[in-house]
C-alpha cells in the first residue's frame, strides 16, 4: 500500500482509539463529578455497552448492502460527533445515560468497517496492520496523559470539550481516507452464515471472549475511581494506563511474528491467563505502585495480544463474504453483553470503593475459566 494511504488510516486509528484513552478512564470519573454513585455509573456503562448489542449488526447490514465503507465510517463519525455535544446541555441521570447511548450507537459504525478496510488495503497482512494499528495505542497513551492533567486542573466537566475536539479530529480524519475500488456486493448466503456460528470452535472462542469482557468491568468502569481511593493523584490514571498500552504498541510489533510461532489459539489461551494474573495482582497489590505500573505491562496480553490474535481468527474462521457480519456478531455478543453484564456487575459489587478487592477477584476467577474453555479451541493458521 501506498505511504500516504498508510499515514491516513494510522491518523485515524491514532484518534479512535484516543476517544478511548479519554472515556476509558475519566467517564466514570466525570460521571462521578456528577454526584453519581457506583451502582448508577455501572448502570449507565452497561446501557452504553449494551448498544453494541444492536449498533453493529445493523452497521453491518448496511455496510454489506453499500458499495463503500467510508461514507458509512464518516457519517457514523460525524453523527458521533454531534451527539456528544448534546452533554454540554443536560445534566440528569437519564438524559446522561441516553446521550451516551446515542453517542455509542453511532461511533460503533466505526471501528469494524475502519478494520475490513484496513485490512482490505493492506491485503490482510498482518504485519503492516499491526504497524498501522500501534498508532491507536499511541492515540490513547497521548489522550490519556493530557486528559488526566487537565481534568486534574480544570474539573470532570472539561471532559466534554475533550472528547468533542476528539471525536471532530477523527471525523476530519476520515475525509482524507480514499476507498479506491467500489466494493463488489455479495449475498451472504444465511445457512453458510449460521452454520459458522454454530460451530464448536466459534462457540468456544466467542464464550472465552464473553467472559474476558466481563473481566474487563471493573477496571473499565472504575479504575479511576480506584486509584483515587487510594490517594494516588489524578494525573497518575493517565500514566498507569499508558504503561498497558506502551507495552501493547511492543505487542502490536511482534504480532506477526508471535503468530508464526505460536498460532493464534495459544495465543489466545495465553492472554487469558495473563489477564487473570493482571486482575488478582491488582486486588491484593492495587496500593503498591511499583506493582501496580508491573501489572499494567499485562495489558499488552488484556487487549492487544488478545485483540490481535481474535482479528485472526475471525478472518480465518469467516469467509470474505461473511467478514462484516462476522465481525458484527462477535462484537455485539462478546463486547456489547460481556461489556454490558461486566459494567453492571462491577457497578454493584464495588459499592462505592468498599467491594472494589471482591471485584477485581472475580474478574481473576472469569479470566481464569476463560482460558480453560479457550484451551479447547482447534489450532488455525493464521495469515502474516
Amino acid at each position: 500500500m501506498g505511504s500516504h494511504n498508510f499515514i491516513k488510516l494510522s491518523a485515524s486509528y491514532f484518534w479512535y482509539f484516543a476517544i478511548l484513552g479519554l472515556i476509558v478512564p475519566f467517564l466514570s470519573v466525570f460521571l462521578d463529578g456528577r454526584g453519581f454513585n457506583s451502582r448508577e455509573i455501572g448502570e449507565i456503562l452497561a446501557i452504553i455497552a449494551a448498544t453494541k448489542i444492536l449498533g453493529p449488526p445493523i452497521w453491518a447490514n448496511m455496510a454489506d448492502k453499500a458499495p463503500k465503507l467510508l461514507p458509512i465510517i464518516q457519517q457514523g463519525t460525524l453523527l458521533a460527533t454531534l451527539s456528544f455535544a448534546l452533554l454540554y446541555v443536560v445534566e440528569s441521570y437519564w438524559l446522561i445515560a441516553g446521550i451516551l447511548a446515542i453517542f455509542s450507537l453511532f461511533w460503533n459504525a466505526v471501528l469494524p468497517q475502519l478494520e475490513v478496510l484496513t485490512l482490505g488495503s493492506v491485503k490482510y497482512s498482518a504485519k503492516i496492520y499491526a504497524r498501522i494499528r500501534l498508532w491507536g495505542s499511541i492515540g490513547f497513551v497521548v489522550l490519556a496523559v493530557v486528559a488526566g492533567e487537565v481534568i486534574g486542573t480544570w474539573g470532570s466537566d472539561t471532559f466534554i470539550t475533550l472528547g468533542m475536539a476528539t471525536v471532530g479530529c477523527l471525523y476530519l480524519s476520515t475525509l482524507t481516507i480514499h476507498e479506491r475500488n467500489r466494493r463488489k456486493q455479495v449475498n451472504v448466503q444465511s445457512g453458510a452464515l449460521i452454520h459458522k456460528i454454530f460451530h464448536i470452535n466459534f462457540l468456544l472462542f466467542f464464550c472465552a471472549g464473553l467472559l474476558l469482557q466481563m473481566s474487563l468491568g471493573p477496571f473499565y468502569s472504575f479504575f479511576a475511581l480506584f486509584l483515587r481511593d487510594l490517594d494516588y493523584p489524578q494525573w497518575s490514571v493517565g500514566l498507569y494506563m499508558s504503561i498497558g498500552v506502551i507495552a501493547e504498541i511492543g505487542i502490536f510489533i511482534v504480532a506477526g511474528r508471535l503468530y508464526q510461532a505460536f498460532g493464534t489459539k495459544w495465543l489466545i489461551v495465553f492472554s487469558l491467563f495473563a489477564t487473570a494474573l493482571r486482575w488478582w495482582l491488582t486486588a491484593d497489590y492495587g496500593g503498591v505502585w511499583w506493582m501496580l505500573a508491573l501489572v499494567q505491562v499485562l495489558h499488552a496480553t488484556s487487549f492487544g495480544l488478545y485483540h490481535s490474535a481474535s482479528l485472526q481468527f475471525l478472518q480465518q474462521h469467516f469467509t470474505k463474504a461473511q467478514q462484516n457480519r462476522g465481525q458484527a456478531i462477535y462484537i455485539a455478543g462478546v463486547y456489547g453483553i460481556g461489556g454490558a453484564a461486566g459494567a453492571y456487575l462491577a457497578g454493584i459489587v464495588w459499592l462505592d470503593g468498599v467491594g472494589a478487592q471482591w471485584s477485581f477477584q472475580l474478574a481473576a476467577l472469569a479470566s481464569l475459566t476463560a482460558a480453560f474453555i479457550a484451551m479447547c479451541l482447534k489450532q488455525t493458521q493464521s495469515r502474516c
